[in-house]
């Protein structure tokens, strides 16, 4: 990964985003998941047996996704560096549920924030809908900005392909419910591992583009989430723009409460979603910026 690439690779994300005619790595690791799981379950219900199966899936998927960012052709470097980054899309669909929101069309928004979170919308007002999109930017802006720029600085493609495929499996099938409690418990921890660093880097991002207000929140509240990972961005970004973070959701119909970050603040608006908007894109450049000197100083010697 040469300067160069990262840098192309990074305006094409700008420029194009993720757009649906492109044959995206991400889809495929999710089919081959999908194809993998089946047979490997057939081995036994047991919990070591389900542990076993779903790290052999998991060593599986991801070696294939190494294999395809190893060829060194320049073309296809640039390619799949621009699909590991998300700040386009991830940027674009937050604006478009705001647009609604703000338009007083709760259906569309609604409609819109679906497509990128993970819980019941159906019933969401403008509050929650708003706390939706801050944390959803929040969260993303580490496994889809920020920790494939570090990967792609540390180790080139191969490594921010393994870790697209491991971010892939851990939204697959790392949840701790059944029937993925052992089979994907190797896949989930592997993505905790795969994303520690950049879930800090992406705190630090989030509190420089704050001017480092809220930094005590994130001290505070970064490790309430019984993930390593997933309150370090969502507490930064609740002590940036001085809102409640977490609560009650729901999903699949299932009702799920999330610690609450800076719970003494008040509830976010859309005022607020927009202002995390702001926030994530200066994340994106400063992690862009830190990952070319990088790969630049890594270049030169």
């Amino acid at each position: 990964m040469t300067a160069l690439c990262l840098a192309s690779a990074y305006g094409l994300d700008l420029l194009l985003g993720d757009p649906e005619w492109f044959p995206h790595p991400v889809r495929g690791f999710g089919a081959m998941i999908r194809v993998g799981e089946g047979p490997l379950r057939r081995l036994g219900a047991e919990p070591a047996t389900e542990l076993l199966a779903g790290a052999a899936l998991t060593c599986s998927v991801v070696s294939v996704a190494w294999a395809i960012g190893r060829p060194r052709n320049v073309a296809w470097q640039v390619l799949l560096a621009w699909t590991a980054l998300a700040t386009r899309s991830l940027l674009d669909e937050a604006r478009a549920v705001i647009r609604a929101l703000e338009a007083g069309d709760l259906a569309l928004a609604r409609t819109r924030v679906a497509r990128i979170v993970g819980r019941d919308t159906a019933h969401l007002d403008t509050t929650e809908i708003s706390r939706a999109v801050i944390e959803t930017l929040a969260e993303s802006a580490c496994d889809g900005i920020v920790a494939p720029l570090f990967w792609l600085a540390v180790g080139g493609v191969p490594f921010a392909m393994s870790y697209k495929a491991i971010n892939t499996l851990d939204s697959t099938i790392g949840h701790p419910e059944p029937p993925y409690r052992y089979f994907g418990r190797f896949a989930a921890r592997l993505d905790d591992a795969a994303s520690f660093i950049p879930a800090r880097l992406t705190a630090l991002g989030i509190m420089s583009a704050a001017m480092f207000q809220g930094f005590d929140i994130w001290l505070r509240d970064g490790n309430k989430h019984a993930s390593p990972n997933a309150g370090q961005s969502e507490a930064a970004m609740a002590g940036a723009l001085g809102v409640r973070l977490g609560g009650a959701g729901s999903y699949d119909g299932h009702p799920h409460h999330a610690p609450l970050l800076n719970g003494e603040a008040r509830k976010p608006c859309v005022r607020d979603a927009r202002a995390a908007i702001s926030i994530v894109a200066v994340v994106s450049g400063l992690a862009f910026g830190a990952a070319l000197l990088v790969v630049a100083w890594r270049s030169r010697r």
